[in-house]
């Protein structure tokens, strides 16, 4: 009753974000030569545009949300150099509002069935996954134990479950997986509860990927970003730290101390790739840091969770130079991309950040492999949902069980292998 009354209330107390997003338009740009590829690059260093996806590929579409007051000016510059798009969605708000209230319908639902405090048919808040990972240490002690790793800059909890076969063995190779460093990738969270959900859970089917691995698994690394973008700003993806008066947060993906601010992030404080005003500004990126060094010499995987885009991506983000022991980052991707692709007929793209995207300084995969010498590095792009980082409630379950399929591929060839 406690349980059930406190989520009324959180319930209760949730308004549509304040941010609403009316009459922004997204959309789907097709770059057909390098010329066209390039006029993207340099419209994304404008930020006035969030581009959503920036793929370096030909054959994929980048996707943009504009504002109102920019939206003419936006058109007539495509027009001018006849670059092919189309609207994929006239009214953001709309769709997020539809979004808000099938997630709250769904949590409540949840709620009233009594079961564990998460599901995969809803979007679950900060305190209700911290929730669910204390319910598995109390009803697996011998397998799980959860720990608070660290508060984030506004005070809350950043817990992290680690899960083993409960063999009582010590010092064993670490899988490490982290999720949610930037707020606004909803079903990457709901991916990496999955993960826990499958390793606890339904244990017997899994077992063999922990007799000689433990799994250190961090659902939400920005939990202040997280809980803004369910309450304020939807496309919030920063950490929620203040610069200054006028501008908050840092992308804590481009806050790493590994050629931090070379490439790909920006100086200027109010932007979504702001570098932060030192590396490791942030007590978020502190805290993934730490936790890497601490399994320097057992971590041998090392797995971020975000969206959107369908990629298997591996070091270096810094440059497109390739890491001398690439084949082996390359050989557990794909051993994902192929179970992926045989299982739901999905189709991930493998290779490298820079390679495949653009390059990007002071990532946390690059960092894991290049300062805490994690074998295997990985960022787990994982689909797109309705227009890109808003999966309705109803894709969340297919979704999440497809991304298994890859991540437990991929953690078989690293035991194999390690």
């Amino acid at each position: 009753m406690l349980k059930l009354c406190a989520v009324v209330l959180l319930l209760s107390g949730v308004a549509l974000a304040a941010h609403d997003y009316d009459g922004y338009k997204i959309y789907d740009i097709n770059a057909r030569n390098a010329f066209e590829k390039q006029l993207l690059l340099r419209l994304s260093a404008n930020e006035e545009y969030d581009f959503f996806d920036l793929p370096r590929s030909l054959d994929a579409p980048s996707r943009v949300m504009v504002k109102p007051a920019d939206q003419e000016g936006f058109e007539h510059l495509l027009e001018k150099y006849n670059v092919d798009f189309a609207v994929v969605s006239e009214d953001f708000g709309v769709a997020l509002r539809q979004e808000h209230e099938e997630n709250q319908n769904q949590r409540l639902m949840n709620l009233r069935s009594a079961g564990r405090s998460i599901s995969f048919t809803a979007f679950h808040r900060h305190a209700e996954i911290n929730a669910y990972l204390d319910e598995l240490a109390a009803a697996y002690p011998s397998r799980v134990s959860v720990q608070v790793a660290g508060k984030s800059y506004e005070n809350r909890d950043i817990k992290t479950i680690t899960i083993s076969n409960g063999d009582g063995k010590t010092g064993k190779n670490v899988i490490f997986l982290d999720a949610g460093i930037h707020a606004r990738e909803w079903i990457a969270h709901a991916g990496a509860l999955y993960v826990i959900h499958q390793l606890v859970e339904n244990f017997a089917a899994n077992s063999e990927l922990l007799k000689n691995f433990d799994w250190v698994i961090l659902p939400v690394v920005n939990p202040d970003g997280y809980e803004y973008t369910h309450t304020d700003t939807r496309m919030w993806r920063k950490t929620r730290k203040p610069i200054s008066s006028a501008c908050y947060g840092t992308d804590a993906n481009r806050n790493f101390d590994f050629h931090w601010g070379e490439v790909g992030a920006s100086s200027y404080s109010c932007s979504d790739t702001f570098k932060g005003e030192s590396a490791f500004s942030e007590p978020e990126t502190q805290l993934v840091r730490d936790l890497l060094l601490s399994l320097t010499g057992r971590g041998k995987f090392y797995l971020t969770l975000h969206s959107y885009g369908n990629y298997l991506l591996y070091p270096w983000g810094w440059t497109s130079a390739l890491p001398s022991s690439w084949r082996d980052n390359d050989e557990v991707a794909q051993a994902g991309a192929d179970a992926i692709k045989s299982a739901t007929g999905t189709k991930y793209t493998v290779g490298s950040s820079t390679n495949v995207l653009y390059a990007a300084a002071g990532g946390s995969d690059d960092y894991a492999f290049g300062v805490a010498n994690f074998p295997v590095s990985i960022t787990m792009e994982l689909p797109a949902g309705g227009t890109g980082f808003n999966p309705s409630t109803n894709q969340i379950q297919s979704f999440v069980e497809e991304t298994w399929v890859g991540i437990k591929a991929m953690a078989q060839k690293v035991v194999e292998k390690y």
